[in-house]
């Protein structure tokens, strides 16, 4: 009797697993959503919907951009974690993924647990910039400027907990200074303060500042990441400055939900890398101010790892909490 029920069960195994595997291999059989986690218009939803058009070609199905706001990309990300695992629903987001287990008391989601990694697609460094009627021209005047008036040099930032944020904390906890980081209601009405002056000093991700930079409206004092920018090869970058180890970038990154086919992983991993090796895919990342990445799946795991480790650090010592 217990030999027949092993036999039973073996054989339901096998027509489970030959199922999966054959509905991995007709996938996708329907659109497919593409979770954006922020409002239409900014990085991360202008470059989801370039690559979800051409991977709607790729995909032979309708790829479909759904923007799901709220609490600081947790409610999106939420959505994700909590959705089919059959590659249907993907997660197309930025560094708030590995900023948020930090930052917040409590989260919908395990970061290693609920989501799996598929690629880094791109990622921009972020940038210390000045209005230009400040005499500040280096990171190294900046800190200086903030040494000499402890607790009256206000930066700018697009939000509190967001790496540009995080990035100007560390900065003032490695230079050992009292600067102050004034967090914005977003990329836009910071942006808008720095122009106008209202705050002298700003961090953010470099792509909005671009036109600015090169229009005169704004100055690049320090760039965050380990090299100069092809964009913006006059601003040096923050260890050129004598403060290595702050490489901070904004990410663009692609999940989906655990218990995802490993055939289905594979297939979306080798789709995303494609996208973003087509030329036009590729010169338009580039003008928005980022660099193509399009990682592994291993690769996006360890920096995921990695850099929820090193905000975490950040996170605690600057004493920032959001409830």
């Amino acid at each position: 009797m217990k030999s027949a029920i092993n036999i039973v069960l073996a054989a339901a195994l096998s027509l489970l697993a030959l199922c999966a595997s054959q509905a991995a291999e007709q996938y996708p059989t329907r659109p497919v959503r593409l979770i954006v986690p922020f409002p239409p218009g900014g990085p991360t939803d202008v470059i989801a919907r370039l690559v979800g058009h051409q991977l709607t070609e790729r995909l032979g199905q309708q790829v479909v951009v759904d923007n799901r706001t709220g609490a600081g990309g947790n409610i999106g990300i939420g959505l994700v974690a909590r959705a089919s695992p059959d590659g249907h629903t993907i997660l197309f987001v930025s560094s708030s993924y590995v900023v948020n287990p930090s930052l917040y008391s409590k989260i919908p989601y395990d970061p290693y647990k609920d989501l799996i990694p598929i690629s880094n697609l791109a990622a921009s460094p972020n940038l210390f910039t000045a209005h230009p009627s400040s005499p500040v021209k280096t990171i190294a005047e900046l800190v200086a400027l903030a040494r000499s008036n402890p607790g009256k040099i206000n930066i700018a930032t697009p939000g509190i907990g967001t790496t540009p944020d995080l990035s100007a904390r560390l900065l003032a906890l490695t230079a050992k200074v009292d600067l102050t980081a004034v967090p914005y209601a977003g990329g836009g009405p910071m942006l808008v303060a720095v122009l106008g002056n209202q705050v002298s000093f700003g961090c953010q991700a470099m792509p909005p500042t671009i036109p600015h930079i090169k229009g005169g409206r704004l100055r690049g004092i320090a760039l965050a990441a380990s090299k100069r920018s092809d964009t913006l090869p006059d601003v040096p970058t923050l260890a050129e400055a004598g403060y290595p180890g702050q490489e901070a970038e904004t990410l663009q990154g692609v999940l989906v939900p655990a218990g995802t086919p490993k055939t289905v992983v594979d297939r979306l991993s080798k789709e995303f890398t494609a996208v973003m090796r087509v030329p036009a895919v590729e010169q338009r990342v580039l003008e928005l101010g980022f660099n193509v990445i399009a990682s592994t799946p291993e690769q996006f795991r360890a920096q995921i790892k990695h850099e929820i480790e090193k905000w975490g650090k950040v996170v605690r010592a600057a004493n920032i909490k959001v409830d």
